[in-house]
């Protein structure tokens, strides 16, 4: 780059003024010469071995002189956040359904298309499935990503966790041989009104969240309680979403009193908790006035 002319090797030259943004109209540049190389799939930057500056830097914001070196790195094939999210939860809806309805080839032929006679299987066909179509319906009408697309293997990655969890969750719930749990309906009813209350909260929390970012905005702000009660745990936690969902998926544990049940919910809090602590870290970063006394994803513990 020099006096604002930025030279991509023999690809192109363009002029313009300092306050365009640099890094898009990179990427414009390299798309323009070879489709393949959408914006999406590119990473432009000033160092090698460091991030990716955005679509809206602008030029005169950047930290370089009169000249500088910008480097390109193929980020692979992309696809959108939203195809992947209605895709990776659409297939546990469908699984569950399958293993509950006892399809052909599941179980015994004796048991095709048989009901179980336990109330509990037939409560926790729906709230799991409450919780899936929850989730597509957030994705279509509530949810706003920053990032418009991610890399198209981690449709594979995530539809197997998903996918394979749901199978191996609805295999045991909805088989032949199941039985209640220990405490019957005290247990059951104590842990559907846990499911319910954490199912509320996190819907809550991600309606807060997007009123936060305006649309077509990624403008990141501090998220605060509102008037709405299920938000004031944002006083003791950053992602109070996982620690939602975290707690609907205890009650299921609770209500199905089953291993797979239990071993999918200990993954999750595994991975929701990396991700809370990079939240976490990235609000302090970001907000000098970034409320001290909250965690990650539990209150005072983590």
């Amino acid at each position: 780059m020099e006096n604002g002319v930025i030279i991509c090797s023999y690809l192109c030259v363009c002029v313009w003024g300092g306050t365009c943004p640099a890094t898009y109209l990179l990427c414009l540049f390299f798309c323009f010469s070879d489709p393949q190389w959408y914006p999406a799939r590119q990473s432009i930057r000033l160092d090698p071995k460091g991030k990716s500056l955005k679509d809206e830097d602008v030029l005169q914001h950047l930290p370089v002189g009169t000249t500088a070196t910008f480097y390109f790195r193929d980020l692979g094939a992309q696809i959108s956040w939203v195809t992947v999210f209605l895709t990776e939860y659409t297939g546990p809806l469908v699984i569950y359904l399958m293993f509950y309805f006892r399809v052909p080839f599941i179980y015994a032929p004796k048991y095709d298309f048989t009901t179980s006679k336990h109330w509990v299987v037939h409560l926790a066909c729906m709230c799991h499935s409450f919780h899936y179509m929850k989730r597509l319906l957030e994705t279509l009408f509530v949810h706003r990503f920053s990032h418009g697309t991610m890399p198209l293997r981690n449709i594979f990655k995530n539809c197997t966790y998903y996918w394979g969890f749901a199978a191996w969750m609805a295999y045991y719930i909805n088989h032949p041989l199941y039985t209640p749990p220990i405490y019957g309906e005290q247990q059951i009813r104590l842990a559907l009104i846990i499911f319910l209350f954490c199912q509320i909260g996190n819907f809550s929390i991600h309606i807060a969240l997007r009123n936060l970012r305006p649309p077509g905005s990624k403008t990141r702000k501090i998220p605060y309680p509102t008037k709405n009660p299920f938000t004031w745990i944002f006083l003791l936690v950053s992602c109070p979403n996982y620690t939602y969902e975290l707690g609907s998926w205890l009650g299921f544990t609770v209500m199905t009193q089953c291993l797979p049940v239990a071993f999918f919910t200990m993954v999750g809090f595994i991975q929701m908790t990396v991700w809370a602590k990079g939240k976490h870290r990235s609000y302090l970063k970001e907000f000098r006035d970034y409320p001290p006394l909250r965690s990650p994803i539990l209150p005072f513990v983590l």
